[in-house]
């Protein structure tokens, strides 16, 4: 006997909805907004009980409390809503896609060994965002009183100074200000960063991952607790896809029929374009990478050779380097597949293939 039940969660409020296997509507149920209750509602649903809810800010929370007590659940991406709309609606609206295989993007929420790495990379992740924003504060400042302002001479404790005599004596203050909030940032940032990386070397994976070329500790860090696992992805085109390195073709009217009545390809204009549906901090970390790689230069890098005969052979600069970024991707996920150390020697090989194939 198997039961569909839908979830629309809210701060205060859940909303439950359970469809039978041939899709009647069997009960709703409104709960608060807390584990006991939740857990004890779910519980008393006979049979085998599939769960379907909504990415959001509680669906991490959710997911590892109810996950014990259901055969499935199911996190699935916000869609698009049309149409008439309530919480009712909603939670059935969860089960009757899942009850016929209807989910168009599921989000992926196991963390395993894996989640106190992920919330400390996420306090890392906050903390160098706000310090990066109050960094531009600063600069608008002087900018806003006609003062060119660019490197970073201008947050230094010996340069700071010079800089805030410049301004009027009422702009003074907000500047001064702005620079106390730097200070605490930037002690908060050092302390998050080396938090991050203790709790990273907890893992074997992390020195594995971390030996690939252009990533470190603090990408590999805020990596693992994302992936998680590398088998969750059939091949490396799929990783490319999850961190944004995927190419997608758009095309219409792709058909024509010919004079003997057979239908053909038609020489349509197509349009390519990476996946808008990715991760944001993967791509951040393989492109941050990749910049890396070509950054140092190494010679005897083979990666680095890589992305030079691209460019040699007249591929675009900007695609070269998501080339490079896809072959990092492919790297740290073969790496940590096989539980093996990058070596140079090994993908020296595969790089030259990889050109070969790239310029045909």
């Amino acid at each position: 006997m198997e039961r569909y039940i839908g979830l629309d969660a809210h701060g205060s409020s859940c909303t439950l909805a359970v469809v039978s296997q041939s899709g009647k509507r069997l009960a709703s149920h409104v709960v608060e907004t807390n584990a006991k209750s939740l857990i004890a509602v779910i519980r008393a649903i006979p049979g085998r009980r599939h769960l379907c809810l909504e990415e959001g800010t509680l669906a991490d929370w959710l997911y590892e409390v109810l996950s014990p007590d259901v055969e499935q659940l199911v996190v699935a991406a916000v869609g698009e809503s049309r149409g008439q709309k309530n919480d009712r609606r909603d939670a059935f609206g969860l089960a009757e896609s899942l009850r016929i295989g209807a989910l168009t993007r599921e989000v992926y929420k196991e963390r395993g060994a894996f989640r106190a790495l992920g919330y400390r990379a996420k306090a890392h992740r906050f903390v160098v965002s706000d310090a990066v924003r109050v960094m531009n504060r600063i600069k608008s400042v002087f900018r806003s009183r006609g003062l060119q302002v660019s490197g970073k001479a201008v947050y230094s404790e010996s340069g700071r100074t010079a800089w805030v005599k410049r301004l009027p004596a009422d702009a003074r203050p907000a500047a001064e200000i702005l620079y106390v909030e730097l200070d605490t940032l930037s002690a908060l940032r050092e302390r998050a960063q080396r938090e991050l990386i203790v709790a990273a070397r907890k893992h074997r994976a992390f020195r594995i991952v971390s030996s690939c070329p252009g990533l470190g500790p603090i990408r590999t860090a805020e990596m693992l607790p994302i992936v998680v696992t590398p088998y969750r992805f059939a091949n490396k085109r799929a990783f490319w896809g999850y961190c944004g390195l995927g190419i997608v073709t758009r095309s219409s009217s792709d058909w024509v029929r010919t004079r003997n009545g057979q239908w053909i390809k038609a020489p349509v204009q197509q349009t390519r374009g990476l996946t808008r549906t990715f991760n944001r901090t993967l791509k951040r970390v393989f492109k941050g990478a990749a910049m890396t790689v070509i950054g140092r230069a190494d010679e005897t890098e083979p990666l680095f050779q890589h992305y030079a005969k691209l460019l040699d052979g007249g591929t675009k600069p900007n695609l070269a380097k998501l080339t490079l970024a896809r072959q990092i991707a492919s790297i740290a996920l073969s790496l940590w597949r096989n539980e093996e150390e990058y070596n140079p020697r090994n993908w020296r090989r595969r790089c030259v293939q990889s050109v070969r194939d790239q310029l045909g």
